[in-house]
């Protein structure tokens, strides 16, 4: 059953009145998929539940200092000799927790830096795509030599409309279940690239379209990574009503 709004309410004025809410750095993890995702991180974050039910929320104070990269996995279960695989985003730890082992290709990457009361966010598809997510902090404003409110940074549409077929990901069944880059797909020079001269190419431009503030493709920095301070939560959705 998901967390009731008043529920929600209740703990955050006890964080309050406690005196956390000034000090740490709360994560709200919502999944409004109609299926069970699985949370992961590199490196490990701490005592996150991996697993989300459908329609389901987590609150998670995360660490004060912490650089990495948060993403989920999708289709998880366990075989005949309980091996813990996953359709996409598998760790290949083989159990429901990854134990800092990097993500099978394709996932959809939120990439965080936290130095106690700031916050920089992205969102990737440099390595492709497997669910739509949103990085929205409520309150807070920028940092870096802005002062305006936070902005949120999401995917929301599924890249699988406009995913060509030799880039699509597919599981035992032949399925879809996500999207490569096409320099994951293809490890060409041509859409592989680095440095401040990196430009996209024709794949990366149409995902460009559908998920503007996503970065898309290695050097995109449209928009930059943003910084946030003096938020109340940062709220990470997964499959976020469009």
């Amino acid at each position: 059953m998901a967390t009731s709004k008043t529920s929600l309410l209740l703990l955050q004025l006890f964080l309050l009145a406690a005196g956390v809410l000034s000090e740490d750095v709360i994560f709200h993890f919502e999944n409004q998929c109609p299926y069970s995702i699985w949370l992961s991180s590199n490196p490990p974050i701490g005592d996150a539940d991996p697993e989300s039910p459908p329609y389901t929320l987590e609150i998670f104070i995360m660490p004060d200092t912490w650089t990495g990269s948060l993403w989920v996995r999708t289709k998880c279960s366990n075989d005949q000799d309980y091996h813990f695989t996953c359709e996409t985003g598998d760790c290949g730890s083989g159990t429901i927790f990854c134990d800092s082992s990097p993500p099978a290709l394709p996932v959809t990457l939120l990439n965080f830096a936290i130095n106690n009361s700031v916050v920089h966010y992205a969102l990737s598809l440099v390595h492709g795509f497997n669910i739509p997510i949103r990085i929205q902090p409520d309150g807070g404003h920028l940092v870096d030599g802005g002062f305006g409110l936070c902005p949120t940074v999401d995917c929301v549409q599924d890249l699988g409309n406009v995913c060509p077929s030799f880039l699509v990901a597919k599981n035992k069944d032949g399925a879809y279940v996500g999207c490569y880059s096409a320099c994951d797909a293809l490890k060409s020079p041509e859409y592989c690239c680095s440095g401040s001269d990196c430009q996209p190419d024709q794949y990366s431009a149409k995902f460009k379209e559908l998920c503007g503030s996503a970065h898309v493709y290695p050097g995109d920095n449209t928009p930059p990574t943003y910084g946030c301070t003096g938020f109340y939560t940062i709220n990470v959705t997964f499959c976020p009503i469009i």
